[in-house]
């Protein structure tokens, strides 16, 4: 599939922590975020602008093994109220900044060394979903972009059909044996209109296969369709199973499965 370019990448950073420091400026602070159980509003806030800061960190740095969370600058959320929105887009410009200097030079990238854009696309991954909790949280209408909503499928079905996501869990089996799971996002603009995904289990381990036709790799138990940002935000499970713009075929359990043994 087609990957957003690192611009597009950088923008979406941008627009969403804009976003986040809108509804921070505007919003009661102890506002629950529902598909953040139990985070408010401000913790929500703090993750956001720590984790630009963290990613900035460690690209600005070029460090080969993890910083600690807690220990990067500027990172606790500004006890006066007026100062929390500059603080969120301080943080993505900061982080912006780090990998547009740093270009393809290797960092650390959780278990891997990977070029400095990695964390392009992670965190405009993370700052976009946040973003919709905090829309969420407050009564507005989540529109994510459709191309950067595939490509987020993409990234995550890449994450947790890796050996290494399940080593770390509870060992709960997101598919059984043998069976299969179809996911096709609609809604793309140009020749990239759907984009498809078939993960099968099978000996103990799962395997991802993508791209147009995906499905003929072998039959699917249950197939998943619908808008790309929706798709999304069922797999992260921000809607329900039953979101009703997704056409679900096939074995449904199977589905309901797959979200509770997929935690992020």
């Amino acid at each position: 599939m087609h990957q957003p370019s690192t611009d597009n990448y950088f923008a979406e950073i941008l627009a969403s922590a804009a976003q986040l420091a809108d509804i921070a400026r505007t919003h009661d602070p102890d506002l629950p975020v529902p598909t953040c159980p139990d985070w408010t509003l401000r913790q929500l806030a703090a993750h956001v602008g720590r984790v630009h800061r963290w990613a900035a960190e460690i690209v600005s740095t070029r460090a080969t093994e993890r910083i600690p969370f807690g220990s990067v600058p500027d990172g606790s959320y500004p006890a006066e109220p007026s100062a929390r929105a500059a603080w969120l887009v301080a943080g993505a410009d900061r982080v912006v900044s780090a990998v547009s200097a740093a270009g393809s030079d290797p960092v650390w990238a959780f278990s891997e060394i990977a070029p400095a854009t990695f964390w392009a696309r992670r965190q405009a991954h993370e700052t976009m979903m946040h973003r919709a909790d905090a829309e969420f949280a407050v009564g507005r209408n989540v529109v994510l972009d459709a191309g950067l909503a595939a490509d987020g499928i993409d990234e995550w079905l890449t994450s947790v059909t890796d050996p290494r996501y399940r080593n770390r869990g509870e060992g709960i089996q997101a598919l059984p044996a043998s069976a299969a799971m179809h996911l096709r996002a609609t809604g793309l603009p140009g020749a990239g209109a759907v984009t498809e995904w078939l993960i099968r289990s099978t000996e103990g381990t799962l395997s991802l296969h993508r791209g147009p036709g995906v499905a003929d790799v072998g039959e699917a138990d249950v197939s998943v369709s619908g808008p790309a940002d929706r798709l999304l935000l069922v797999l992260l499970r921000r809607l329900p199973a039953g979101e009703p713009s997704l056409a679900v075929s096939g074995d449904a359990v199977l589905l309901t499965g797959w979200l509770a043994g997929t935690p992020f």
